[in-house]
């Protein structure tokens, strides 16, 4: 929204006669209320004898390939001074402004007498552009009559002393198209008292003739339709330049003082107009949606094809506009024209927006109808442009006010305390600041606490109490609202839930593993890969009923397909050794999942219904899982490094255990998409917790992944929660080490072998780690050899060798029973 800043201070003024402010400040009021500036520009300065001119003759050269006129020009001095001119928009009498020679215009143009066209040409004769002050070069800026007498200085005249304000109006604020809107906010930024220039026009009233008739078609959805009929206006009326000048501010080009008139209180009040040649129509003017097959053309010179979904304004000729966009040629306003037909109407923003893009049209009419305008300022537009019309243009209003009108339901008010914007941003305001605050915005208030506000009719986003908060917090000052931390209260901090994923990622990126977010949605077809069966739990999906991408519509049921992708884009972009890890909830659909329906969002669930969307939410256990390729060990001076492998995806499991409190149990499975024999249970008190080892080398040949790669995944929520105490017991007395070497089938898996020699070797043994793996002649064929290193250590005293060995000789009796352990 630009326009001038005088005009903003004659608003402001209405209120205050003594109130004036630097540009500086009123871009700082206006920051102040929530608004951002986009641009100020001054007006350029204009050196040298810069006047008012009245053109005396005009000679028309015609021996030249382009039109040239020899004007004399009365410029106050004893004789008229001889300009040359191209233009064809003035004549004889009108009022223009002159740069005589020394005259240096914006982008340092100095005027200067010259010889041109067989004539000495003693100056030029300006247009908006060449003075700055707008775009239009069509043609010379021509002066309403009496303006000013010849000679005087045009810079004056012009208001070239001001500044054009742009304000970013955000969608959702469509009162501040409008100087009244605008006005209103920087009243209340400067706290100086409104006057509001939508209720300070005066009523135009005509009795004993008929109005015109117009109509509604409830259909449109239309809400107010307005006209009335001027006769005797002069359509080739000038504007008077101050109107000029805010149109070319504003970015509308002056075009005559009926249309000017229409632009012009658009511009003030918000509310956009439309002038009919009112000979060019018949019979009632009516709002409809188009007719199939319908056509019109628009002020554009284009012939349209209706929708039947586009509203218009027809008579009983057909269509004569597209209502709130853009009028018909067939009843433009021309220069013959003396009887206006002035519309003023109030059309639904949905369809002037599908309107407008439907038709790839837009204008500075349609951008305020999509905003919403205000219903109740639609006669008072009509009476201020009717007015003005009749004060630039001449004649009369000649008929009453004809109106129709779909009455809409009151707007309901709301109930506020008092103190709410106090409590909410943590403020103690005066006594009686909101009830303030939101009469500024036009709202009425009744009551003292709650106060029981009514919003107005400009504001339809006031709809609940934090609009109103929001209001009065705006209008205090975003910037005072003090940035404190809230205190956390005693005895609280991270809930023992908490801490466990804490350590458990701690723990994972102190081991070499880098934590990243896969994508929470399922890629198509990953579990067909894994050759899931079509029972299996995983392919209960809950799927989105609006997913961000159709492929993907539904939820992870477990973080590994989305960490193989990753592991995949890393390799592809040359990153081979690979540690990632990632925690996260899975979604695991079950028979409680289903739909509540809309809830009433006008007030606060019931427990009941807060219940029932509790109960139909799906599982959603925590998980962790881990991916790895390429060496895990690197590469150097001291070797070739290591590749990683599935016994470095046991050792990942058993860190997740030992950072969650746990001991973990691994135990030989069979779990797609992993390997068969390359794949560990991992259970805790018997209880499986999830999956850890090398994935099968058909799943990694479909995903296009390298061979051996090793994946973990663990339910943490399924891990029993223990209580970690900050630092272990530690024994004063001292440990006494002993390896113990069995033999045993090739097939007995090494972990149920130690976990018989730690049930064998009692209470004494503190670890157990097995430390080498041997298979050979000497063990004999389908055996292999297992060294353990035991540490025994007692609490009370300084354990002997001969009891370390009495309990290392009970946990291989032990193995033998249950495994067929010997020692070797």
């Amino acid at each position: 929204m630009r326009a001038p800043q005088s005009w903003y201070t004659e608003v402001l003024r209405a209120g205050d006669p003594t109130w004036s402010a630097s540009v500086e400040e009123v871009d700082a009021g206006f920051v102040r209320v929530g608004f951002e500036i986009e641009d100020i520009d001054a007006f350029p300065e204009i050196t040298g004898p810069l006047v008012v001119g009245r053109v005396e003759t005009i000679t028309e050269l015609t021996e030249f390939k382009k039109p040239i006129r020899y004007c004399m020009v009365d410029v106050g001095a004893d004789e008229p001074t001889g300009i040359v001119c191209g233009a064809r928009n003035f004549a004889e009498g009108d009022l223009i402004v002159a740069s005589l020679p020394g005259v240096v215009l914006p982008g340092g143009f100095e005027i200067a007498a010259r010889k041109t066209y067989g004539h000495v040409s003693n100056g030029m004769i300006c247009s908006v552009s060449e003075l700055g002050i707008g775009t239009d070069h069509s043609g010379i800026l021509v002066l309403a009559p009496g303006t000013a007498e010849p000679g005087a200085d045009a810079r004056e005249v012009l208001g070239l002393d001001d500044v054009a304000i742009d304000v970013n109006v955000t969608p959702d604020r469509g009162y501040a198209f409008s100087v009244r809107g605008l006005g209103r906010e920087l009243a209340s930024s400067f706290s100086v008292p409104f006057v509001d220039p939508g209720q300070s026009v005066e009523a135009i009233t005509v009795d004993g003739s008929e109005a015109w008739p117009v109509a509604i078609d409830p259909a449109s959805a239309a809400t107010r339709y307005t006209a009335r009929i001027l006769e005797g206006v002069d359509a080739g009326a000038i504007s008077p330049w101050w109107m000029q000048k805010r149109l070319l501010v504003a970015g509308i080009r002056p075009i005559s003082a009926i249309v000017d008139v229409t632009n012009y209180v658009m511009i003030e009040l918000g509310q956009p107009l439309h002038a009919f040649d009112a000979d060019k129509i018949t019979g009632t003017v009516t709002v409809r949606n188009a007719a199939p097959g319908e056509k019109l053309t628009t002020l554009d010179d284009v012939v349209r094809e209706l929708d039947p979904e586009d509203v218009v304004i027809a008579d009983d000729s057909g269509p004569i506009a597209l209502a709130g966009v853009m009028g018909g040629g067939a009843t433009e306003v021309g220069p013959e024209t003396t009887r206006v037909l002035l519309e003023s109407a109030t059309f639904d923003p949905v369809r002037v927006f599908r309107t407008g893009k439907r038709h790839k049209l837009t204008s500075e009419a349609s951008k305020r109808f999509e905003r919403i305008v205000d219903p109740e300022i639609t006669v008072a537009a009509s009476d201020r442009a009717a007015g003005l019309i009749v004060e630039i243009a001449g004649g009369t209003v000649a008929s009453p006010l004809s109106e129709a009108r779909i009455e809409l339901p009151s707007v309901a008010s709301i109930t506020i305390a008092a103190d709410e914007p106090d409590r909410t941003a943590g403020v103690t305001y005066p006594a009686g600041t909101t009830a303030a605050r939101l009469v500024e915005v036009g709202c009425t208030v009744t009551g003292t606490d709650p106060l029981e506000v009514t919003p107005p009719s400009w504001r339809p986003d006031l709809r609940q109490r934090a609009d109103l908060v929001e209001e009065v917090l705006r209008l205090e000052g975003l910037e005072d609202i003090p940035a404190v931390l809230p205190t956390a209260p005693g005895g609280t901090g991270l809930t023992a839930q908490q801490r466990r994923r804490r350590s458990i990622g701690r723990t994972l990126a102190l081991d070499g593993y880098v934590e990243v977010l896969p994508y929470p949605f399922m890629p198509a077809g990953v579990f067909d890969q894994w050759d899931l069966p079509a029972d299996d739990e995983r392919r209960k999906t809950v799927k989105v009923l609006n997913p961000l991408e159709s492929e993907r519509p539904e939820l992870n049921t477990t973080l590994l397909p989305g960490l193989l992708e990753m592991a995949a884009r890393n390799i592809a972009r040359g990153q081979r050794d690979l540690s990632l890890f990632t925690i996260g909830q899975v979604v695991i659909a079950g028979a409680n999942v289903t739909s509540v329906g809309a809830l009433d969002v006008t007030r606060r669930p019931t427990d009941e219904e807060i219940a029932a969307l509790d109960a139909s939410l799906p599982h959603q256990p925590l998980h962790v899982a881990v991916v790895l390729t390429g060496l895990h060990d690197p590469a150097g001076p001291w070797g070739p490094g290591r590749v990683a492998d599935h016994l470095d995806a046991f050792e990942a499991a058993r860190s997740i255990g030992r950072a969650a409190g746990v001991s973990v149990e691994l135990s030989a499975a069979q779990e797609k998409p992993w390997h068969p024999g390359r794949c560990a249970r991992i259970s805790v008190d018997g209880i499986t917790v999830g999956y850890a080892g090398e994935l099968h080398p058909a799943v990694l040949e479909k995903a296009g992944l390298p061979k051996r790669l090793c994946a973990v995944e663990v339910d943490i929520d399924a891990l029993p929660l223990t209580t970690m105490l900050p630092a272990p017991d530690v024994s004063v007395f001292p440990a006494v080490l002993q390896d113990v070497a069995v033999v045993v089938a090739a097939d007995v898996p090494a972990a149920d072998v130690e976990h018989a020699l730690r049930d064998g070797a009692g209470e004494l043994l503190e670890a157990i780690e097995l430390f080498d793996v041997f298979t050979g002649s000497q063990v004999g064929e389908g055996h292999k050899s297992l060294t353990f290193a035991l540490r025994f250590r007692a609490d009370d005293r300084t354990l002997t060798e001969d009891e370390a060995n009495a309990a290392k000789l009970a946990a291989v009796e032990v193995a033998g029973e249950r495994m067929g352990a010997r020692l070797r």
